[in-house]
């Protein structure tokens, strides 16, 4: 079986999210598909195998299956259009999710999301102490999410990830800023699957996009994620959607022997 590993919200290799991506012709075990998303020990490996009209996806940590992937879904439309169907311009995948779609444009692919935004809640000594930083401002959706008043805050964050996975609510923690050179900066943490950093994370910005539009009071912007490797994302707001656009790359093609 092939898989193809992608830089996801990148223009070139060693860049972006690296995803996995496993074009299936039936579905594999679940054991069988977390066994290799742990051999490839990325942030995410995503399974896709074509019903009908569609493509359904599935997408595993490390340690565990998840809900919803940005840059995973992002790496699997870009496989597909390049390997699987060359003339394609509008991909619709079925997930946990629900349905999600993806525009490729002239190598830029966009993704239609569900808007996820996040309530508030009361900061609690634990966050604080597993981000070594004073938390005012805490939200909660399937993540984590905290406001910290400046970028400069947001790059020099050494988070200690043993005590944030040790937490008791949230897959992750999302972190944010205002941005110095584009609308809103993150970095985005996931220990308890294994991720002590994502790199880019499309899925984050489900809350991300809700919160800095009626912050910043614009329906279109730019991200960036600080993270070593960084990313790009073109965010626009939807109200009950979000779109999150970005570029890919792809590093390597394997061959599989299960």
């Amino acid at each position: 079986m092939k898989q193809y590993i992608v830089d996801a919200f990148a223009q070139q290799v060693f860049q972006g999210n690296p995803a996995a991506v496993c074009v299936l012709d039936k579905w594999l075990t679940e054991s069988l598909m977390q066994r290799i998303a742990a051999e490839n020990n990325l942030s995410e490996t995503a399974f896709v195998l074509k019903e009908k009209d569609r493509y359904a996806i599935r997408w595993f940590t490390p340690a565990y299956e998840i809900d919803l992937c940005g840059h995973a879904t992002l790496a699997s439309a870009f496989v597909i259009h390049h390997f699987v169907e060359p003339a394609v311009e509008r991909i619709r995948f079925q997930s946990q999710s629900g349905e999600l779609t993806v525009v490729c444009d002239e190598e830029r692919y966009t993704l239609d999301f569900p808007a996820r935004p996040a309530k508030p809640i009361a900061p609690f000594p634990e966050l604080a102490d597993a981000l070594h930083i004073e938390v005012e401002e805490a939200y909660l959706a399937r993540d984590l999410m905290v406001v910290v008043p400046e970028e400069h805050i947001l790059r020099e964050l050494t988070p200690d990830f043993t005590k944030m996975a040790a937490l008791s609510v949230g897959d992750g923690i999302i972190v944010t800023a205002k941005g110095e050179t584009c609308d809103f900066v993150s970095r985005c943490f996931y220990p308890k699957c294994g991720v002590p950093e994502d790199p880019v994370t499309g899925s984050a910005h489900c809350n991300l996009i809700p919160y800095w539009s009626q912050k910043l009071g614009k329906r279109k912007m730019v991200a960036r994620q600080l993270s070593s490797r960084g990313g790009t994302l073109f965010c626009r707001d939807l109200r009950q959607r979000v779109e999150i656009g970005g570029h890919a790359v792809l590093f390597s093609v394997a061959e599989l022997h299960l």
